[in-house]
């Protein structure tokens, strides 16, 4: 269900019959979760965003961007540096929202594995929401390796009993061969047909996504793929009030450690869980403890 301030919100003729936007609230609505929210403007911002994704994705489909392991990945050098662990930095002088679009207009110059191709449809999609100045003005410097992000996205992975488009999931392959350790899973964006799109593996349904994973499995395996009941997503809301009220910079930001990991396709949670590891590690201990 959705709630606007703690009410339930019953009318959903804001959105045209059809649209992208109607569906994802009737799904909503519908839904035994409540999504809550303190104004139509939340709500219909994420409305947008979701939307955003979905077409995003659809871009990257069409697109003639590759799926490449780290060692194998490029991008243009003109808007990014190639870095040894196969990330892509942002060069100096450049704005974030030229090299963002980039990716899309001249894709042939560009091989990323499927995590990197999750935060680069969220980047696009969020310029398309909020438009390159204050896109500029959020993220002035970007680097895009793996499940890496701007803490603004604050992006969270969550238990939910139901997909809704826009949403990032993850279809697991538990006994994937060592020999091709990138087909360990597949993140995948929720379209708004009940499909997935996967880069490297296309527009699937859950099924055709699962038997193209279990294909990729240790010989004599009957361990199939599956697909996690999570779901990643960005801080919607967050998001929403920084569109609303912009701030002046970004120069408050923490920094956030990278974890060249070297492993493709891995989870969000997966890249969670180096993250806290590294973190746990820099903790000084208490000897009294």
């Amino acid at each position: 269900m959705i709630q606007l301030s703690g009410t339930n919100l019953q009318q959903l003729d804001t959105w045209p019959p059809g649209s992208l936007e109607n569906l994802i609230a009737q799904q909503m609505h519908e839904d035994s979760a409540v999504y809550s929210y303190s104004s139509m403007n939340e709500l219909s911002f994420e409305l947008a965003l979701r939307k955003n994704i979905v077409r995003s994705a659809h871009l990257m489909n069409e697109s003639e961007a590759h799926f490449a392991t780290f060692t194998d990945s490029r991008c243009n050098p003109y808007y990014w540096q190639l870095t040894s662990a196969g990330g892509f930095l942002l060069r100096h002088g450049v704005q974030a929202s030229e090299a963002i679009e980039d990716i899309y207009r001249n894709s042939s110059l560009y091989a990323f594995e499927c995590a990197t191709a999750t935060i680069i449809i969220y980047y696009h999609a969020l310029l398309n929401s909020i438009g390159a100045q204050l896109f500029n003005q959020i993220f002035p410097r970007l680097y895009l390796y793996s499940w890496h992000a701007d803490p603004d996205l604050g992006l969270k992975t969550v238990s939910v009993s139901r997909f809704l488009p826009g949403d990032v999931v993850y279809f697991k392959n538990p006994d994937f061969s060592p020999e091709t350790p990138w087909w360990r899973g597949e993140n995948a964006v929720v379209l708004e047909n009940g499909a997935f799109f996967g880069h490297g593996a296309g527009i699937r349904t859950a099924d055709q996504m699962i038997q193209s994973l279990n294909r990729q499995r240790v010989p004599g395996s009957n361990q199939s793929a599956y697909l996690l009941p999570s779901a990643t997503r960005p801080a919607f809301k967050h998001l929403a009030q920084l569109a609303i009220t912009p701030r002046n910079n970004s120069d408050y930001k923490l920094h956030i450690t990278v974890i060249h990991h070297n492993r493709s396709s891995i989870s969000f949670n997966r890249y969670v869980t180096y993250l806290r590891k590294v973190y746990n590690q820099a903790v000084p201990k208490n000897p009294f403890s």
